[in-house]
């Protein structure tokens, strides 16, 4: 499938409903042929966003570019995308034949062409024995399959997924999202995908925009955020299970952060990142997987600690350890063999060298952790 070059471009975006702002000058670069997930809680913009892209809600102020084209007063048909609802939307009186081919046939494309490209895309979705049934003889899976082959079908620029999985049961999520990514590479069509779904985000995407109340938090790799999120929005929604905090202050000679029952040691690596904020209060971050029961290659400096097991949640490759360290709730992974039982003391390891730093003001990110 060749497409000229069909990089998606919002510049200073805004959308109102009223006096409502739901998108608040969006400024995001989607590039040719990448797959970016827009992602963020239920109300924060992006299925806003996604729809008008698509020509379905109309901008109140800045510009939508495809490719070289402004797409502003473009109406959908025009804009040379297709489009993948979370609902599947087929017509339950037509074949799946049908519902695949109702758009180019519309078209008045020349039939040869119509049955080149449905018997293609049928065959790379693996649904050419379903093509004379009816959607109600479908499963949820193949529903979703005969979307997707509708929108295929059109070779559009770009793709658009509105939440397409949210139907699904939580195996056929899995296999589905590795089938639509696969034929994202293969086809190399520019893709945007919305989904609340932080797990979807991040297995997903080449890149991830991060929404929350209109506003993008952050955009990068799926990595960037899960390293370095740029605030605490951020780091709390990235991350299964989430980050662990506790607020606390930043010692006179930055060597120390203590507070809510805990004084950890700020190693060179964290300090470099915390200049200036001598005696300030901040909220110190610390994932899961560096607060351990067991030594990891590669840790750096480490602190000795001890928690009290409140909630034990066993996922067979890890168990998750729930308790207090001084008042501050944390979550630890420990090695399966090794699980305890509630009301144990648990001895762990916390790694300093990977603490994030955030201003409790700002909510801005201080360190650079990893």
């Amino acid at each position: 499938m060749e497409n000229p070059l069909a990089g998606v471009i919002f510049d200073k975006i805004n959308k109102c409903y009223g006096e409502v702002e739901v998108i608040k000058k969006l400024d995001l670069e989607i590039r040719d042929e990448e797959f970016m997930v827009l992602v963020g809680p239920s109300g924060c913009g992006k299925s806003t966003a996604l729809r008008m892209i698509a020509g379905l809600e109309e901008i109140t102020a800045g510009e939508i570019r495809i490719g070289d084209r402004r797409v502003n007063d473009l109406p959908p048909k025009d804009r040379d995308i297709a489009m993948v609802f979370q609902s599947y939307a087929l017509y339950p009186h037509m074949t799946v034949r049908a519902n695949m081919d109702f758009g180019l046939r519309i078209q008045k494309m020349a039939q040869e062409e119509i049955d080149r490209r449905v018997g293609d895309a049928a065959k790379i979705l693996g649904i050419e024995p379903y093509l004379d049934r009816k959607p109600r003889q479908l499963s949820g899976g193949q529903r979703q399959r005969v979307a997707v082959g509708r929108a295929i079908v059109r070779q559009p620029s770009v793709f658009l997924f509105d939440e397409p999985l949210s139907n699904l049961d939580a195996k056929l999520r899995v296999q589905m999202r590795a089938e639509i990514t696969g034929l994202q590479r293969r086809l190399k069509t520019t893709t945007v995908y919305v989904t609340h779904d932080q797990v979807e985000a991040m297995t997903m995407g080449h890149r991830i925009a991060l929404l929350n109340d209109g506003d993008l938090q952050q955009v990068g790799t799926p990595l960037e955020l899960y390293k370095t999120p740029s605030n605490l929005f951020v780091a709390r929604f990235i991350g299964t299970p989430p980050m662990n905090f506790y607020r606390g202050h930043i010692s006179s000679d930055i060597t120390r952060v203590s507070g809510d029952g805990m004084d950890l040691e700020m190693t060179e690596k964290v300090r470099n990142n915390a200049a200036g904020m001598n005696g300030r209060e901040v909220l110190v971050g610390i994932r899961p997987e560096h607060l351990r029961d067991t030594p990891r290659e590669g840790s750096g400096p480490t602190m000795n600690v001890s928690m009290k097991v409140e909630l034990v949640e066993t996922l067979g490759h890890e168990i998750l350890v729930h308790g207090h360290l001084g008042e501050s709730a944390m979550c630890a992974k420990v090695d399966p063999q090794n699980k305890p039982e509630i009301d144990d003391m648990v001895d762990l390891l916390l790694e300093l060298d990977h603490l994030h730093l955030f201003d409790a003001v700002t909510e801005l990110r201080l360190s650079q952790g990893d």
